[in-house]
């Protein structure tokens, strides 16, 4: 059953901005595991390889959570788009 204060083409919409989000997300992922890697044995700037995985660990970590996160929200909107009943009562 549809939210009497969400309208269906607004549901949508946030439905797909939330899984545009996710690929913001994968791209600062990308991004931190890129410019943390190490280069040369000689030119770390001060991050060894132990440094190294503990924040690949905790990024990885905290990204897939908000990607899981955007991509449930987003499934509920989708099917209030739709109109459709989720087992989640309305406000």
């Amino acid at each position: 059953m549809p939210s009497p204060r969400l309208s269906p083409k607004i549901a949508g919409l946030l439905a797909l901005q939330m899984m545009v989000v996710i690929l913001g997300i994968v791209a600062v992922l990308a991004f931190v595991l890129y410019n943390t890697r190490p280069n040369h044995p000689g030119m770390t700037g001060g991050i060894d390889t132990i440094n190294t995985t503990i924040t690949w660990i905790a990024f990885i970590g905290v990204c897939t959570a908000l990607g899981y996160i955007h991509f449930n929200f987003s499934r509920q909107l989708r099917s209030e788009s739709r109109g459709e009943r989720r087992g989640v009562e309305s406000w």
